[in-house]
């Protein structure tokens, strides 16, 4: 996509969901092609982050696929299949499921949690490169006051 240089003005008058649009599908293809180069798909992460007592999980208890699903709703895409992002991850050891079709979280799942997770603050500096941390602040809120001028609930 190539983005022309425009006025303040010209700017001003530009659809938000239009631009913010644009930038969820930018950087969602930048972090997950730049996590696939390293070995891993950002639902296997988030699949490690959600089982494990020592990231999101509350008390590091299996869930059922159906369960996993509820918990990431809010940022799952409808492409995201967890079964066979599971499945994966079953594979490599780094998951265990029990006869209630429960994943738990393997001793090399936590380990790979832990090493994948390192990767993240690279991935966040190439996103915001050139970006002034006090600009990148203003632009969160201002999405997030357009998001309660519009009735959305901020999570």
């Amino acid at each position: 996509m190539t983005i022309q240089h425009t006025s303040d003005a010209e700017l001003a008058a530009q659809p938000a969901a239009y631009w913010t649009g644009v930038a969820y599908e930018a950087l969602i293809s930048f972090t997950r092609a730049r996590q696939a180069e390293l070995g891993f798909t950002q639902p296997q992460y988030w699949l490690l982050r959600n089982l494990s007592k020592n990231d999101i999980s509350p008390d590091g208890h299996g869930m059922t696929i159906p369960e996993l699903r509820q918990a990431m709703s809010s940022y799952l895409r409808p492409e995201d299949d967890l079964r066979a992002e599971a499945n994966v991850l079953l594979e490599r050891g780094w998951l265990t499921e029990d006869t209630r079709g429960r994943l738990w979280i393997a001793e090399s799942g936590e380990q790979a949690r832990v090493d994948l997770k390192e990767h993240a603050p690279a991935i966040r500096a190439r996103i915001h490169e050139g970006i002034d941390d006090a600009d990148y602040v203003t632009t969160l809120k201002v999405l997030q006051r357009m998001i309660r001028n519009t009735g959305g609930t901020l999570v």
